[in-house]
């Protein structure tokens, strides 16, 4: 029996009509996992309380106890890799497991708000988009394109240099710092993708390629050289 690749799903830590506490995880994600022949699982927020992380890059790094950080580290130790979903805000401990997955080269793949927690979590900073009539539309396919760096791992996954996105966000990157490379940029500038050129498989993007895989090749293809990346 061939063994599957397991991907943890990072769970969006939400509060609920301000009444309790829940973990998400989307559809879209874990179905896109199972598509293409991996295991998808939670990794579930050991705190009881949603503590979300502003735009300031250092809020989130003295958070969480050690007792937290252990159980964490023991979820990821279940899996090949770790994807960080989108979605409107973010957790402290997700910046923090993004930190992890970096300095222990676990294949990492960060959707828009998993994008904000992959680059904080290396001490980068976010900023709101200026034209956010533009860069929020829930339910469009396509939005814009980007344009893509030839020289980029991005490049090889995705095999074009121009592709076009769906865009569901109000935040983008401001400072990336020197751990990311640039590796596609939207018409208005903005960082699309970013890459750990040195890592296994580090790869943070703006858009949703979970609601487009089935669709567009190019967005699978992203799913696919994580889990071959998880298989290696």
């Amino acid at each position: 029996m061939k063994i599957k690749p397991i991907i943890g799903i990072v769970s969006k830590h939400i509060e609920v009509e301000n009444k309790r506490q829940d973990g998400l995880i989307r559809d879209e994600v874990k179905n896109a996992i199972f598509d293409n022949g991996g295991i998808a699982i939670g990794i579930l927020s050991p705190d009881r309380e949603v503590n979300f992380v502003p735009d300031g890059q250092d809020s989130w790094s003295a958070y969480l106890t050690q007792k937290q950080k252990d159980e964490i580290i023991s979820q990821i130790k279940l899996c090949d890799g770790i994807i960080l979903q989108g979605g409107k805000d973010s957790d402290k401990y997700e910046s923090w497991i993004a930190k992890y997955t970096f300095e222990h080269d676990i294949p990492t793949l960060g959707i828009c708000a998993g994008q904000n927690a992959m680059i904080r979590g290396l001490g980068g900073t976010t900023k709101k988009v200026q034209n956010t009539a533009k860069h929020s539309q829930m339910w469009v396919e396509e939005v814009h394109p980007i344009f893509i760096n030839k020289e980029s791992k991005f490049y090889e996954i995705v095999k074009c240099d121009m592709m076009m996105v769906n865009s569901r966000h109000k935040k983008t990157i401001d400072n990336p710092t020197s751990n990311y490379k640039i590796a596609a940029v939207c018409d208005d500038g903005y960082y699309d993708v970013l890459e750990a050129p040195n890592k296994k498989f580090n790869i943070a993007v703006r858009f949703h390629p979970e609601s487009l895989y089935r669709t567009h090749e190019e967005h699978n293809a992203i799913f696919k050289a994580l889990i071959k990346a998880c298989r290696k």
